[in-house]
C-alpha cells in the first residue's frame, strides 16, 4: 500500500524468459533520498536478476523494487539489498505516513515460470535464515510462508511498528522472531520474508483533501473488517487528497474492477467521488483483461482473443496455424524418446493443462448466451479460476523435467565431493523441489476436476461430453502426479540421505498430508 511518485524507472526489459523465473518485490523505509535508494538498487545487481520497476514516495517514506530472476540469484539480490539497506537507513530517525518496522520492510517472493508457491516458501526461510547470519537482521516469515497461522497476516506481524516491536520482542514470546535473537538491529528494526501470490497495490484518490473519510471507506473494503475477501485498506492524505490505499492479495477471487467500483459506491455516501486510481509497481495482466471485459462487457470474451497473446502464443509454439496435431507432436516425440524427461509428471501436467482448457472451453461457450444468463456469474467466476491454473499446469510441464534435471546434478555432484557427506543437503533440496512440483499439479488438478463438475448443471448439456474428458484428464492428472510425488518423497530419509534435519522431516510429514487430502477428496 504504497502511493507512487512520477520518478517510475523501468529499466531493463526482459528479452528472454529462464527456466525459472521469480518476482520479488522488496520494500524498503526510504522514499526521499534517492542516492540511497540507488545504493541499494545497486546492491542487488546479480546476474540473472532484472529490475523491472522502482517507485519513490515521500509522503509515505517508502520506496518498492520489482525485481525478477532466476530462483539462486534472485535469493542473493534480496539478501544484498537488505544488508545494504541496514547500513543506509536509521528507523530511529524515520518518519512517514506508511507503517514500518525495518530498514527492509518486507520481501516477499511470487511464483512466475518454472517455480511453485512452495519453493517460494523454501525460498523465503533461506533468505531469511541468512538475513540474520550475515547482518543480524531478525527475520519474521508471513503469508504463505508463516510458521504460524497469526503471522500469515502481515498486520499482525507489523502491529505497533519499529517502536512497539522493539519493546516487546524481548518479552512476548509472541513476537520472537523466526530467525534471529529476540531483539530488534538498533537502526534497521526487523524484517517480513514471505511467499505469496500476485498482489496489486491499487490506491485510489477522492476529490477531499479529508482523510477520515478515506479512512471510514478504507475501513468498508478491507476484509478485516467485514469487507471484500482478499482486500487490505487503510486511508491516507496524500499530495492533499485523501487517498484509499489497497492491497489485493487475490486479483482472481476479488477483481480490481470489483474493487473500484466497492470504492466508488462507498464514496458516494459520503457525498464525494474517485478522481482518479494509480497502480503501485506493476500488475499482472490477466487483471486488466478482467477489467476491460467487466467495463466493456464483451461477448464471449477470452484472453486468446487479445492480438498480442495469440501472437506470443504462436511465436512459443503452444498455439500453431499448420494443424492442431503440429503443436503436440513435437511433445509427444519427446515422451517416447528413450530419455528420462520429459516423463510421467510432465505428462500428468500437460493432462491436467488440457483439462483445464476444455472446462475454460465449455463455460466461456455457455456464458453470454440467452439460456444461462442466470448462471453468468457462475460461469465468469469459474473462468477466472480455471486460466491460472492452466497456465500453472502447462508452466509445471517443463518445471517437471527440470527438477529431474537437479536431482541428477546433485547426486553427481555428490558422488564426486571429497567429504564425506558432502552434497547431502544439495540432494535433499532438489529431492523437495522434484516433490513440490508434482505435488502442485496433484492439487491444482483436483481443483480443475472440481470447477469442471461443477459447470455440468449451468452450462450446454451438449458439450457434456467435453466436461467428462476434462474430469478423466484432471483424474488422470492427479494420479499421475501423486505417484511421482510418492517416488520422490520416499527418496527423502534418514537412510538415503546423511543429512535430515527436522526441516526435512517437517517438509515429509506435510507434504503427506496433503497427499492424504487428495487422495481422500478423489
Amino acid at each position: 500500500m504504497t502511493a507512487g511518485l512520477p520518478d517510475r524507472a523501468t529499466l531493463i526489459i526482459l528479452r528472454t524468459v529462464p527456466n525459472t523465473l521469480v518476482e520479488c518485490v522488496p520494500n524498503f523505509s526510504e522514499g526521499r533520498d534517492a542516492s540511497k535508494v540507488d545504493s541499494i538498487v545497486e546492491a542487488m545487481k546479480v546476474p540473472g536478476v532484472y529490475l523491472l520497476d522502482r517507485e519513490m514516495d515521500a509522503d509515505h517514506n517508502r520506496c518498492v523494487i520489482t525485481l525478477a530472476g532466476e530462483r539462486e540469484a534472485i535469493q542473493e539480490a534480496a539478501i544484498r539489498g537488505a544488508g545494504k539497506a541496514a547500513e543506509l537507513i536509521d528507523l530511529t530517525r524515520h518518519q512517514g505516513a506508511h507503517p514500518r518496522m525495518g530498514a527492509a520492510d518486507v520481501i516477499p517472493f511470487i511464483p512466475i515460470e518454472g517455480v511453485t508457491l512452495e519453493d517460494c516458501v523454501a525460498m523465503a526461510r533461506h533468505v531469511g535464515a541468512e538475513m540474520w547470519k550475515r547482518f543480524q537482521l531478525p527475520v519474521y516469515l508471513y503469508e504463505a510462508a508463516a510458521t504460524t497461522p497469526e503471522r500469515q497476516n502481515l498486520e499482525n506481524i507489523r502491529r505497533g511498528q519499529f517502536e512497539g516491536i522493539r519493546d516487546e520482542i524481548a518479552i512476548n514470546p509472541a513476537r520472537k522472531p523466526d530467525f534471529g535473537e529476540p531483539c530488534v538491529h538498533p537502526t534497521a528494526g526487523v524484517t517480513a520474508v514471505g511467499a505469496r501470490r500476485p498482489l496489486i497495490a491499487y490506491n485510489v484518490y477522492l476529490n477531499t483533501p479529508d482523510v477520515a473519510i478515506a479512512k471510514k471507506i478504507a475501513k468498508a473494503v478491507r476484509f478485516s473488517s467485514g469487507g471484500l475477501r482478499y482486500v487490505k485498506g487503510a486511508g491516507f492524505l496524500v499530495r492533499g487528497m485523501a487517498q484509499v490505499s489497497m492491497n489485493l492479495t487475490d486479483f482472481e477471487q476479488t477483481p480490481i474492477h470489483r474493487v473500484f467500483e466497492f470504492v466508488k459506491r462507498e464514496a458516494q455516501r459520503y457525498g464525494v467521488a474517485p478522481v482518479s486510481s494509480e497502480i503501485v509497481g506493476l500488475i499482472p495482466k490477466l487483471a486488466l483483461e478482467q477489467a476491460a471485459e467487466w467495463f466493456l462487457q464483451v461477448e464471449n470474451f477470452d484472453s486468446s482473443l487479445i492480438l498480442e497473446n495469440r501472437l506470443a502464443a504462436v511465436m512459443s509454439g503452444k498455439v500453431t496455424v499448420g494443424g492442431l496435431s503440429a503443436g503436440i507432436a513435437p511433445f509427444i516425440e519427446q515422451l517416447a524418446a528413450p530419455t528420462a524427461t520429459p516423463g510421467g509428471g510432465s505428462a500428468a501436467a500437460a493432462a491436467g493443462a488440457m483439462a483445464a482448457g476444455l472446462a475454460s472451453m465449455v463455460a466461456s461457450m455457455s456464458r453470454g448466451k440467452k439460456a444461462y444468463l442466470q448462471y453468468e456469474s457462475q460461469l465468469s467466476e469459474a473462468v477466472a479460476r480455471i486460466t491460472p491454473l492452466r497456465e500453472q499446469l502447462t508452466s509445471a510441464i517443463d518445471a517437471d523435467a527440470e527438477s529431474y534435471k537437479e536431482v541428477m546434478k546433485a547426486y553427481r555432484a555428490a558422488k564426486e565431493a571429497k567429504e564425506p557427506g558432502e552434497g547431502s543437503r544439495a540432494i535433499t533440496a532438489a529431492l523437495q523441489q522434484a516433490t513440490s512440483v508434482p505435488l502442485g499439479v496433484a492439487e491444482r488438478a483436483a481443483e480443475v476436476a472440481r470447477i469442471a463438475n461443477q459447470l455440468k448443471p449451468i452450462t450446454n448439456p451438449n458439450m457434456n461430453s467435453d466436461l467428462i474428458t476434462a474430469i478423466a484428464l484432471a483424474g488422470a492428472a492427479l494420479e499421475g502426479a501423486l505417484a511421482n510425488v510418492t517416488i520422490n518423497l520416499n527418496s527423502i530419509n534418514p537412510a538415503s540421505i546423511n543429512l535430515f534435519s527436522s526441516e526435512d522431516g517437517a517438509f515429509v510429514s506435510e507434504t503427506q498430508k496433503r497427499v492424504a487430502l487428495l487422495k481422500e477428496q478423489a
